[in-house]
């Protein structure tokens, strides 16, 4: 077959360029980072350039060739882990399995069986992490049980479960807790599984206070927490995990991680743990791909970038004026509810769900690549560049966002009522 014969890939229509995706060239600043996975970016030379070094050598080992590697990465993250958190467990390549790996040490390790998580959760996209999940909506077409799964209400200030306001709850949503366990549970609960900041589930951010009183709480009955920073990881936050900043009081037991590690979208995720809880054999948890050497040298490297660039004081920087820019937007315009976010882990709320699906449309024709929250059911606007996204982004991303604000917000000759629908794929956000 000539060359000319052959079709031509759809793939051939996108180029990506730091925090910028080319679409049948046209420019696209990309505020979701891939989904939240393209923590440095699309293209960035120092991993690239180790992985084409790799891929001239081997492209799979199996784990067992490949534990001196983990080790080693592993020890180069000890300085950026919570000093209890000395064992590690690298075989997963996605944040579904790398949860239900810490859920399987927390029951091992505890001999206990039940599994605390909260309302608007995301743990993944297996049969487990689903069940574990805090959506019925993702459940709902499927018989997906979590024996001994507990759900309890989020931590939402925004819209508090228990009535409540901040200045009076007592932090009555980490208190109730308790509750759960002595009157939802079967007695014998081995883990509480939390994202420091909640991220599908609208990027709901806790007080502070929420973390000491669940540790508070754990600490009693003996459970094992699990910080997931699947998304907070990396440096999403600021600090290289949340569990080491914002969510320092959470005090984990084990911290499981994706997305970003990987760098520019290679999939690796592992589990940090206190060497108590280092108790899985192989055959108990394992993948084909886990701890393959393509994904060893982009955690690696990924890891040495943020270290060596300062990429977290770039976050901070970066935060400050992108937060602030937000704020301005949401005196400006009417819709624009609730700024809020750590890091570079922004968000605002819209009226509705529909809102946000009309508003991520009008975006893309303004060159933004935005998501929004429970996968087009929420009503929220995630706002999540790459870490390495300069002053110019931030400003290519909030004039982007005036302009579509600005359209969004225009006055309509009529506006009829419609129904809401499901997303479609294109809407769906992580």
């Amino acid at each position: 077959m000539s060359s000319s014969a052959i079709p031509v890939s759809a793939l051939d229509d996108y180029v990506g360029r730091g925090a910028h995706l080319y679409i049948k060239g046209v420019k696209h600043i990309d505020c979701a980072s891939g989904t939240f996975n393209l923590s440095l970016g699309y293209d960035n030379p120092d991993v690239v350039a180790a992985l084409h070094r790799q891929l001239d050598r081997v492209l799979h080992l199996s784990s067992e060739f490949t534990r001196s590697k983990s080790q080693e990465i592993f020890d180069l993250l000890r300085p950026v882990l919570p000093e209890h958190l000395d064992s590690f467990w690298f075989r997963d390549i996605t944040g579904s399995t790398a949860n239900e790996a810490a859920v399987r040490m927390a029951q091992k390790a505890t001999g206990r069986t039940d599994v605390i998580s909260l309302f608007l959760s995301h743990h993944g996209q297996s049969a487990a992490a689903t069940g574990l999940s805090g959506n019925a909506f993702r459940q709902q077409s499927f018989s997906l049980p979590f024996v001994g799964s507990i759900k309890v209400p989020a931590p939402d200030c925004n819209h508090c479960f228990f009535g409540q306001t901040r200045d009076r709850c007592n932090m009555l949503c980490a208190r109730r807790v308790e509750d759960f366990i002595e009157y939802a549970s079967s007695g014998r609960v081995a883990a509480m599984v939390i994202e420091p900041i909640l991220g599908n589930g609208g990027n709901v951010v806790p007080d502070p206070e929420y973390y000491s009183v669940i540790r508070e709480i754990c600490d009693r009955h003996g459970i094992v927490i699990i910080a997931d920073e699947v998304q907070t990881g990396f440096g999403r936050t600021g600090s290289f995990f949340a569990s080491t900043g914002y969510a320092k009081a959470l005090r984990p037991d084990i911290i499981t991680f994706a997305k970003g590690a990987g760098g520019v979208g290679i999939p690796v995720a592992g589990v940090l743990m206190r060497h108590e809880l280092d108790v899985l054999e192989p055959w108990e948890h394992s993948s084909t791909s886990g701890a393959n050497p393509l994904a060893l040298v982009a955690l690696e490297e990924t890891v040495r970038y943020i270290r060596d660039n300062y990429i977290l004081d770039n976050v901070t920087r970066m935060s400050k004026l992108l937060k602030y820019g937000l704020h301005e937007l949401e005196a400006e315009f009417a819709p624009v509810m609730n700024v809020r976010g750590k890091g570079l882990m922004l968000a605002f709320d819209l009226p509705s769900a529909k809102d946000v699906s009309a508003f991520i449309g009008i975006a893309r024709h303004h060159g933004l690549i935005l998501r929004g929250s429970r996968y087009g059911f929420g009503n929220t606007v995630k706002v999540r560049p790459p870490l390495i996204v300069s002053e110019d982004d931030v400003d290519e991303i909030l004039l982007g966002l005036r302009a579509s604000l600005a359209e969004f917000n225009a006055p309509t000759e009529f506006n009829a009522p419609t129904e809401f629908t499901a997303p479609t794929e294109s809407e769906k956000g992580m």
